[in-house]
């Protein structure tokens, strides 16, 4: 569920910037201004909204798995992007850029059949008893 909110909250906040973007005057580093003033956009301050969901989803998973886990699960969020941007704001994206996207599908796949936490070993660790700590081990 977790994952899934890091994925979703990533590619809808992505999304939403977007749509936002392309309602707001280009920005560049002469007028940073008009940056400040995009937030203010629906849709950009929507997309801030999920991607603070995405943030916080993300931080929740890092406490209960490996980044290792954790980052290859987050790029299913590249392949909900692609179809938002094909289904939504109409984009073309060429054979090439599919085939990458299904092979982070598969690189995601093999991923996810591994184990979220890496085994330690506590007598090995440097700092025992804070490993037990943060491992939830009674000392």
């Amino acid at each position: 569920m977790v994952l899934a909110a890091v994925a979703v909250g990533s590619a809808v906040g992505d999304l939403f910037l977007k749509m936002g973007m392309d309602q707001v005057q280009t920005i560049s580093f002469g007028n940073l201004g008009r940056a400040v003033t995009a937030v203010f956009n629906p849709w950009v301050a929507l997309g801030i909204v999920f991607l603070t969901i995405f943030f916080a989803s993300y931080l929740t998973a890092l406490s209960w798995a490996d980044l290792s886990f954790v980052l290859p699960a987050t790029s299913l969020g590249y392949v909900l992007i692609a179809l938002l941007s094909v289904l939504v704001l109409h984009e073309h994206i060429s054979s090439a850029r599919w085939i990458g996207i299904v092979l982070i599908t598969c690189g995601v796949g093999f991923v996810a059949r591994g184990p979220s936490r890496t085994v330690r070993d506590p007598h090995n660790a440097p700092h025992t008893a804070e490993y037990q700590s943060l491992a939830g081990d009674k000392p």
